[in-house]
């Protein structure tokens, strides 16, 4: 039996792509990637990545956030949950819950909220949602 892993590759491909949302950008809605991404503008909606996310220190998220890895410098209203290493620089600021494997807090690091440290968390994944109402979608017609 021969098994085809181009899924894997598309997957690993997609996990190489740098995003970046500048500075003075504002983006209404979720946001969902494969690769690495760096907001330095200012978001509403929900943010997930499969990769690395930078939170630049003039940008804010209003919204919940998850990512493999994460350094924060700027504001994040909403819970965030990463399954390897969370930074909060000195200029970051988190009002909501934090749940990671590992979290380092620089000095000056302000957050408000619950944290859970050491949690396995569940395998992130990308376009679940959008699959889902299509599903649903597709089911009422």
């Amino acid at each position: 039996m021969k098994f085809n892993n181009n899924d894997d590759k598309k997957e690993e491909e997609l996990s190489s792509a740098r995003n970046i949302i500048g500075k003075g950008t504002i983006v209404n809605g979720d946001l969902e990637t494969f690769g690495n991404i760096r907001i330095e503008g200012k978001m509403i909606g929900n943010l997930k990545t499969k990769s690395k996310l930078i939170i630049g220190h003039s940008s804010e998220i209003g919204g919940n956030v998850v990512a493999q890895n994460a350094d924060v410098e700027g504001t994040i209203n909403g819970n965030i949950e990463v399954s390897e290493i969370l930074c909060l620089k000195t200029t970051a600021v988190i009002n909501g819950d934090i749940s990671t494997n590992k979290l380092i807090v620089e000095s000056g690091a302000v957050f408000n909220g619950g944290c859970k440290m050491g949690v396995s968390m569940k395998e992130i994944k990308i376009g679940e949602t959008q699959r889902q109402e299509a599903v649903i979608l597709k089911a009422q017609s």
